[in-house]
């Protein structure tokens, strides 16, 4: 079986292409991000406070791999924001954020409290809401 566009790669995008051409698809899309955002960032809480916490938190306790896993899972948010056709001053800012939480996450101990207040992924995608509130979908 050969692989070609027409073949089993048939509708994913190959690089330059934007997948999400219209309003719907790019609020869709969005929105998605702004889902996998929350289950990265905030999706669990400590119970009896208020301190909420995300699969990559638990992720980054792992030492060496989880950081990378981690980070890894912050960058796929990135990938569907440069396919939503953002600017690339706007995907270097969000790269900062995830850098920065990279960085410091791999930190034993204060790492991983440092991942748990500053949530990179909920920054970015309030970045990408930004953006598309003042430009439009």
């Amino acid at each position: 079986m050969a692989f070609s566009r027409a073949g089993a790669f048939a509708g994913f995008p190959f690089s330059g292409e934007h997948r999400y051409d219209d309003a719907h698809s790019r609020r869709a899309a969005v929105d998605r991000i702004d889902m996998l955002a929350t289950v990265f960032d905030t999706a669990f809480v400590v119970p009896g406070t208020k301190i909420r916490f995300g699969a990559e938190a638990l992720l980054r306790l792992v030492p060496g791999i989880g950081d990378a896993a981690a980070s890894a899972l912050s960058l796929y948010l990135l990938y569907e924001a440069s396919r939503l056709g953002v600017p690339r001053l706007l995907l270097a800012r969000m790269l900062v954020n995830v850098m920065l939480e990279g960085a410091v996450g791999a930190v034993p101990v204060a790492g991983d409290a440092f991942d748990v207040l500053f949530r990179a992924n909920r920054r970015n995608v309030a970045l990408l809401r930004e953006h598309f509130a003042r430009t439009g979908y």
